[in-house]
């Protein structure tokens, strides 16, 4: 069965013509064209700001005039993640979207459901003549995996709505009213290559099989790092046998956790067999601490590979291993406010050794402000004793201070209670939203943010629950029936 033909078809089939372009982050001009294109083809005023956002206006429905503007946002881009077996090319390829059961979910590669499924929700509110709403906006940004730079570079005054509605929750009958900021951190190591001597034999390992996922509403499962098993391994290889490593690379995204890392290394081949043996054991060691969280962990070996004939410097990899070692990666501190929720956290999630440079790059991620700076104090002391050549941060953003008592929360409580038959939720997420950003310019605005289920985000296992896109779905409608007047 066609996920197009899933009801409500209205959405469904918005989603599924989603999931046939290529829109990874960074390379969204395919489907900015198609949003573009979508909107005038129905006949509403549609705009494509100076850097790509897209704003699609409808007016009232008749005798709505006098109620609150609505803004339905979302963003186009989605996460590029596939197993290593996949041949998908996520430029060119369509995803491959099929139902599972009682979930959508995709071949081999992340579904694009973040936030897709919010995106074809707010197109299915523009273009279905019974849903009865005020004035009502569709902003979809772009490029919000990597930087969130459409929110970033929105206008002030370019918007006319007084409410937002953020449709990028993943947590059926959850509001969420209030998100932790970022600050992206890296660091590098230069380093030369030397000639390999005679007498190395060389191997390559892979660690893989972890889960992975979204490294802010994922990160309190306390799921294996793959630059950490992997740099695990190297120290001690490094240390007592005299292993000269050729690359490491592990983790593709800033905001994934990294389910995979490859090293490969030569070894003097009269300590080829007691270096394998450690690999081994380090690594059955670490399986058995993750058990529970990474169930499918494994390491592949290839054994007496093509010996390479370079390798990269020895105290260059070695700072860089004890630095991705001694580094924070995961939870740092939990809300004391909010049960459940996490406060502040560091996901260690990109480690490359290409052009004479090892990188590590990690996203910092917190509710306040301060607690943040001082995560990024304590990563420049770790990177500045490790004797790293460069230090750098970027893409700071603050917040999203939960408000309570704000009349949109109060609609979307009491329409929650009469779809659904019980309270919503009152939540804040670990995540980043791009309503921390864009509040900042439009402080007038009113916020909230809802979604259906989606389980791992980020991640080749990302799905989201079809029963639950039909109950946000009708739960949407009657929010945007019931918005408060001017």
């Amino acid at each position: 069965m066609s996920i197009a033909n899933l009801e409500p078809q209205v959405v469904w089939k918005n989603f599924y013509a989603l999931t046939q372009i290529p829109r990874p982050s960074k390379h969204e001009g395919k489907v900015i064209d198609y949003l573009y294109n979508w909107g005038r083809s129905h006949g509403f005023e549609t705009i494509k700001d100076d850097t790509g956002n897209i704003i699609i206006r409808v007016p009232a429905t008749p005798g709505m005039e006098n109620r609150k503007g609505v803004i339905l946002q979302g963003h186009m881009d989605m996460v590029p993640q596939k197993t290593s077996d996949s041949p998908h090319n996520f430029l060119t390829d369509p995803i491959s979207a099929y139902v599972d059961g009682e979930w959508v979910t995709a071949d081999r590669t992340t579904l694009g459901a973040d936030n897709g499924i919010g995106v074809a929700l707010a197109l299915a509110a523009l273009e279905d003549p019974s849903v009865q709403h005020g004035p009502l906006e569709v902003l979809v940004t772009y490029d919000e995996e990597t930087g969130m730079t459409g929110a970033n570079s929105l206008k002030p005054g370019i918007l006319q709505g007084d409410i937002l509605l953020n449709l990028d929750s993943e947590e059926e009958g959850e509001l969420c009213v209030g998100c932790a900021g970022g600050l992206d951190v890296s660091a590098s190591f230069n380093y030369y290559k030397y000639n390999t001597p005679a007498g190395m034999e060389a191997l390559r390992f892979k660690v893989s099989g972890l889960q992975g996922g979204h490294s802010g509403m994922d990160i309190s499962l306390y799921r294996a790092n793959a630059n950490k098993v992997a740099a695990r391994i190297l120290l001690p290889l490094l240390e007592d046998y005299d292993v000269k490593v050729v690359s490491l690379s592990g983790g593709s995204l800033r905001n994934a956790i990294p389910f995979e890392a490859t090293a490969e290394i030569l070894i003097p081949a009269d300590k080829y067999d007691a270096a394998r043996e450690v690999i081994v054991s380090i690594f059955d060691t670490v399986k058995e601490e993750y058990r529970e969280s990474d169930p499918s962990a494994r390491i592949d070996i290839e054994d007496h590979i093509a010996v390479a004939p370079k390798f990269i410097q020895g105290k260059a990899i070695l700072q860089a291993v004890k630095a991705i070692l001694a580094c924070p990666s995961g939870v740092i501190r939990m809300s004391r406010s909010m049960e459940g929720l996490t406060e502040t956290s560091i996901n260690l999630a990109i480690v490359r050794t290409e052009n004479g440079k090892i990188t590590i790059h990690s996203l910092m991620r917190s509710a306040v402000d301060s607690s943040k700076a001082y995560l990024a104090q304590r990563m420049q002391c770790i990177f500045e004793l490790a004797g790293a050549d460069a230090i750098n941060f970027a893409g700071g953003y603050s917040g999203w201070t939960p408000k309570l008592d704000t009349p949109i929360n109060q609609v979307c409580m009491d329409q929650f209670q009469k779809v659904y038959g019980h309270p919503m939720k009152i939540m804040a997420t670990h995540g980043g939203l791009e309503c921390a950003i864009m509040g900042a310019k439009y402080p007038n605005w009113e916020m909230a943010s809802i979604g259906p289920t989606i389980k791992y985000p980020h991640s080749p296992d990302e799905k989201v629950n079809i029963a639950s896109v039909g109950r946000t779905w009708e739960y949407l409608k009657a929010v945007l029936a019931h918005i408060p007047v001017k």
